[in-house]
């Protein structure tokens, strides 16, 4: 059993999945930031990948991405950082319970080489995979064969506007969980929540094989609960970017940002 299934089989609600951008806000942010997360009661770590043309990121992801890249990550420097992600923390990794999922584009991945990606990524640790440009029938056809080779999870994105017949689809081809964005918007920006309600209680209905994660506006105590009502949990990307982007030491203050989501 995958360590995010692990995760929701022993806590069913209120999962908290912090988003952070490989090397941001300094090259060698990535593993001290990941091990702050996970001390601090993050439930989930979702790694994004830089990328130049990051389509579903709003501006402070993408400003991420962009110092990311000119701090010189891609993707090789990315899995040299991981190498001991699984060490225990007394060690200056992150143990072995927490989920990592990586967040990435298909271009970056396909130019490093798809099966190549997934090994190291495998090899590393990782568990899952979120490449919101990876067209599902071109999973069936050619990736899901390479991505369960290596025992990662492949999780798939719904809207607000996603039909049924096609949620239920994308609910069968994931593993992990299933993203609901809670708008046909990019991260970052404010949400209506009646109506995110409204959609999640719909999802709900549905009876869904996959827990439902909710992102995109989810950014404090607030607004992580409300998702919580009708979802297992919820996503939070750019808050937190925003919260460490010109903090000294990121890793010092990540502590105060996940204690005033989860207490």
């Amino acid at each position: 059993m995958s360590r995010i299934k692990q995760l929701f089989e022993r806590k069913n609600n209120h999962v908290l999945n912090i988003y952070c951008t490989a090397g941001f806000p300094k090259l060698d942010s990535t593993l001290p930031v990941m091990k702050a997360l996970q001390e601090s009661g993050a439930d989930i770590i979702e790694l994004g990948m830089p990328y130049s043309d990051p389509l579903a990121d709003g501006v402070t992801i993408q400003n991420s991405s962009t110092v990311a890249i000119a701090n010189g990550m891609n993707m090789r420097v990315l899995f040299q950082q991981l190498k001991d992600m699984r060490k225990a923390p007394e060690e200056g990794g992150i143990g072995n319970d927490i989920p990592v999922v990586l967040m990435g584009y298909m271009n970056p991945v396909l130019q490093y080489g798809f099966e190549k990606f997934c090994a190291d990524a495998a090899a590393v640790g990782v568990d899952g995979l979120i490449l919101p440009d990876m067209p599902p029938h071109e999973f069936e056809g050619v990736y899901r064969s390479i991505i369960e080779k290596y025992q990662l999870d492949f999780i798939f994105l719904v809207t607000p506007e996603t039909s049924e017949e096609r949620v239920r689809k994308l609910d069968s081809l994931s593993s992990g969980f299933l993203y609901a964005v809670s708008s046909s918007s990019t991260t970052g920006g404010e949400k209506d929540f009646e109506q995110v309600a409204k959609y999640l209680q719909k999802l709900q209905s549905y009876k869904l094989k996959n827990p439902i994660m909710v992102g995109f506006g989810i950014k404090d105590k607030q607004s992580f609960n409300k998702a919580c009502q009708y979802a297992n949990g919820a996503i939070i990307g750019s808050a937190y970017i925003k919260f460490i982007q010109h903090a000294q030491s990121p890793e010092v203050i990540t502590k105060s940002f996940v204690q005033s989501i989860i207490n």
